[in-house]
C-alpha cells in the first residue's frame, strides 16, 4: 500500500484526487464515519452536492455558512465537499485546521472567469472605487477585494457604501446586473459567470409555468436577467429553499442548480419540486464541478489526509479581510451572512 499511495500522490496534480482503488465490498458510509471520529473531523456539504453525500455530511448549507460553522467548532479536520474556492475560505476563516478537498480539480466556472492578474489591472482602471466580490471567487481575488458579499447580503452590502462611491462588482455580471436593478447603483461590472445559471431555457420555463399555472417559479441570482424577470422570489440557495417550506404552494419550479431540491424534498415531502430545464437535451441542470466529489473520494480524502488545501499568510491575512467587513454589515443590517 506504501508503494501505492506513493504513486497515487505523484498523480496527484495531475488527476486532482488520489487515484486509489477502493475495495467495491467496502462499507464506505461506516468507513468515512469511524475515520471521522478517529481523526476528530468534520464533514461539509454544500447543497450542490450529490444526495448521498448530503446525507453523511455533518452539516449542509451555503458555502460562507458551512466555513463559519466548522470555524466554530473543536474539530482538527475539515473535509469539505464543495468545490475548491469553498475550501480556501474554510481554510481563510479557520488557517489552525487542517482543510481536504476530496477533488482539487472540483472548480468553479464563475470564479475561474476572474483571475486575480487579469482582474488586478482592471481594478487599477478604477482607483477610486471600493471592490465588492461575490464570495464565490478565488482567494487571491478576495486580496483584491475591499467587501465580500453573499447572495444573501449582497444587497446589504451594495447599500451600506456610501452612494458617491464608486462601485467595481466583481465576478459575476448576473448578480451584479440584478444587484444595479434593485439598489440603482451604477456599478463597473466584471464579464463573469456561472455556467450552470446561464444555460436555462426561457422558452422552457415559460411552457413549464403553463403547463403547472399553479406553481411559484423560484431563482438563484446568478440566473440571468431574462430568467428572473418570470421569477415569483429570487434568492441565496438557503433562501430558496426557507421559501420553499414558508410558502402555502405546493408545486416549485427551481432555477438553481438540482442538487438543493433533495434538501427542499426532504424539508417538504409533501410538495413537487421541478428542475428548471435548461437549453440542452439533459432533463436536469447540475454543476460538473461539484459533482467530481464522489463518496470514494471523500473516503480517501479524510483516510490519507489529502488533497489538502494550503494558503500563504499573506492570502489568509488579505483575503479574510474583506470577509469580516462583510460580517461586519451583515451584523448591522441584523441577519447572518
Amino acid at each position: 500500500m506504501n508503494t501505492v499511495l506513493k504513486e497515487a500522490k505523484q498523480r496527484l496534480a495531475q488527476k486532482g484526487f488520489l487515484d486509489i482503488e477502493v475495495d467495491p465490498n467496502l462499507d464506505l458510509i461506516a468507513e468515512i464515519k469511524k475515520l471521522k471520529a478517529q481523526k476528530n473531523a468534520i464533514i461539509l456539504a454544500h447543497y450542490y452536492q450529490e444526495s448521498e453525500i448530503q446525507d453523511l455530511a455533518d452539516y449542509i448549507g451555503d458555502s460562507l455558512g458551512l466555513s463559519q460553522t466548522a470555524a466554530a467548532t473543536n474539530a482538527d479536520m475539515i473535509v469539505f465537499a464543495g468545490v475548491h474556492f469553498m475550501a480556501e475560505t474554510a481554510k481563510m476563516l479557520s488557517p489552525q485546521k487542517k482543510v481536504v478537498l476530496p477533488d482539487l480539480k472540483a472548480g468553479c466556472s464563475l470564479a475561474d472567469s476572474c483571475p486575480a492578474p487579469l482582474f488586478k489591472k482592471f481594478k487599477e482602471k478604477y482607483p477610486d472605487h471600493v471592490v465588492v466580490s461575490y464570495i464565490n471567487c478565488t482567494a487571491e481575488l478576495k486580496t483584491l477585494t475591499d467587501i465580500c458579499c453573499t447572495s444573501s447580503n449582497a444587497l446589504a452590502v451594495i447599500e451600506s457604501i456610501p452612494k458617491d462611491k464608486g462601485i467595481i462588482f466583481a465576478p459575476d455580471k448576473n448578480l451584479g446586473a440584478w444587484l444595479v436593478k434593485k439598489t440603482g447603483r451604477d456599478m463597473v461590472l466584471w464579464n463573469g459567470a456561472c455556467m450552470v445559471h446561464e444555460i436555462f431555457s426561457h422558452e422552457k420555463i415559460v411552457k413549464l409555468m403553463e403547463r403547472y399555472p399553479e406553481a411559484k417559479f423560484i431563482a438563484h441570482p446568478e440566473c440571468e436577467a431574462h430568467i428572473l424577470e418570470k421569477a415569483d422570489f429570487i434568492g441565496s440557495t438557503s433562501q430558496l429553499l426557507k421559501y420553499t417550506k414558508e410558502n402555502a404552494a405546493s408545486t416549485f419550479i427551481v432555477a438553481t442548480e438540482s442538487g438543493i431540491l433533495h434538501q427542499m424534498e426532504l424539508a417538504s415531502p409533501a410538495k413537487t419540486f421541478i428542475p428548471a430545464p435548461p437549453n440542452n437535451t439533459c432533463a436536469c441542470n447540475d454543476c460538473p464541478h461539484m459533482k467530481r466529489n464522489t463518496l470514494e473520494k471523500l473516503y480517501l480524502a479524510l483516510k490519507y489526509e489529502l488533497p489538502e488545501i494550503q494558503l500563504e499568510d499573506r492570502v489568509i491575512k488579505e483575503g479574510r479581510a474583506c470577509i469580516d467587513r462583510m460580517l461586519e454589515i451583515s451584523e448591522k443590517a441584523g441577519f447572518k451572512a
